[in-house]
């Protein structure tokens, strides 16, 4: 189990008491801000690409940011192509909703978009939709063994 993978990815940090199981979705980033109750912003969410080989590159934004196709293909070097739902789930192990950079099938490369350098903590997914952490932006990149913070997004500023 997805969530499972995530809790085990984390214990090896002493975090896995900080992961958080919810009664109600948090899978979009609406439903979680609800969930948790901060601002749609503060949610970290990762969006699955089409990398080089086929294989995926996770770019983690904040809630409020948008890929921007030249900001990202300048960065990354190649245009940028989502996977399908079912590409994610075997890419990642995580489904929709619940995907994150913590916990994956697969070692995945892992870039952090700027847009959530301007909060304090933020709240990533850990593997389903009912689920998150709050970490630093540090703390997520480091815990999601980030590749580099890029400037892929726009619509935040």
């Amino acid at each position: 189990m997805s969530i499972e993978n995530v809790k085990l990815h984390f214990r090896s940090f002493n975090r896995e008491q900080d992961v958080r199981e919810f009664a109600t979705s948090s899978a979009t980033v609406q439903q979680a801000a609800d969930t948790i109750g901060v601002i749609p912003a503060r949610i970290a969410k990762t969006l699955s690409f089409r990398g080089e080989n086929d294989q995926a590159i996770l770019i983690v934004t904040s809630g409020d940011a948008k890929i921007d196709n030249k900001k990202f293909r300048l960065a990354m070097g190649f245009k940028a192509r989502m996977l399908t739902p079912e590409e994610v789930l075997a890419q990642t192990g995580h489904e929709i909703g619940g995907v994150c950079p913590f916990g994956l099938t697969q070692q995945l490369r892992v870039y952090l978009d700027l847009s959530m350098k301007r909060f304090d903590t933020l709240f990533p997914a850990c593997g389903s939709t009912n689920s998150a952490i709050e970490l630093t932006s540090d703390e997520l990149f480091q815990y999601a063994a980030g590749q580099e913070w890029v400037d892929v997004c726009t619509g935040w500023e």
